[in-house]
């Protein structure tokens, strides 16, 4: 069982989403604006929220940008936007903005539980390769798999249970190029309705937190990406603990 916020202001779809959720055998709490949901996030703690991009008061992306920048939750929730918007422009600026994943109205019910738990697998299950170790010490680069936590020159860095992921991937098959279909496949888990440019928004994101490391991620021109075998000139010499 899980804790879920719902933030959909459409009251048919909002009970639908309750009834399914709790019948899944989740907790269950329900907003219809963004200011209640955020009221809601902040009380219960959720560990996934499904959020519209249509609210009557804030735009769900405002509220989006709120969840990831609260310090309380932060990278500890996992964010599921829903919106009748399909284009991908709604699609990259809904990654952009720190969410873990997209279902485009109308969906199935049962592909949108198999997504919610999806993402609890990975807040919960990090990603972890053949041999792989709790500990790894990589040049600036230091993640803890068994805690969740990232650090790059000794500061901790925030990532969400999907960057996290997607780190810990590249790591473990370092110095071996991965397609953007390997990484959609092996990093989201299902068939998820995104393209590939969801996969360039999401290593852009971790890039960017990385800072120093960003550059163990390396682009493969044409195929996808890979983690640099060995650490950069000049960064700190390192290896797995």
């Amino acid at each position: 069982m899980a804790r879920v916020l719902v933030i959909e202001d459409e009251p048919d779809l909002r009970q639908l989403l309750s009834y399914n959720l709790r019948e899944a055998g989740h907790e269950v709490s329900v907003a219809s604006s963004g200011a209640e949901g955020l009221k809601l996030a902040r009380e219960k703690r959720p560990e996934v929220v499904l959020l519209d991009l249509m609210l009557p008061d804030l735009s769900g992306t405002q509220v989006c940008r709120a969840l990831r920048g609260d310090p309380g939750l932060g990278a500890a929730v996992s964010i599921l936007i829903l919106t009748a918007k399909g284009e991908e422009i709604d699609r990259v600026l809904g990654f952009e903005l720190g969410a873990d994943d997209y279902v485009t109205k109308p969906f199935s019910m049962r592909e949108l539980l198999l997504r919610v738990q999806a993402l609890l697998r990975r807040g919960k299950e990090p990603a972890s390769g053949e041999g792989a170790r709790d500990t790894v010490e990589f040049g600036a680069l230091r993640f803890d798999r068994a805690a969740h936590r990232a650090w790059v020159s000794g500061q901790e860095i925030e990532l969400t249970a999907l960057e996290f992921k997607l780190l810990a991937l590249l790591y473990d098959r370092r110095n071996r190029v991965q397609s953007r279909a390997t990484l959609l496949n092996d990093v989201w888990g299902i068939d998820a309705d995104v393209t590939t440019r969801t996969v360039d928004t999401s290593v852009k994101r971790l890039r960017e937190k990385l800072g120093a490391a960003a550059e163990y991620v390396e682009t493969v021109r044409g195929v996808g990406y890979r983690f640099t075998d060995r650490p950069p000139p000049g960064a700190a010499a390192g290896g797995e603990a």
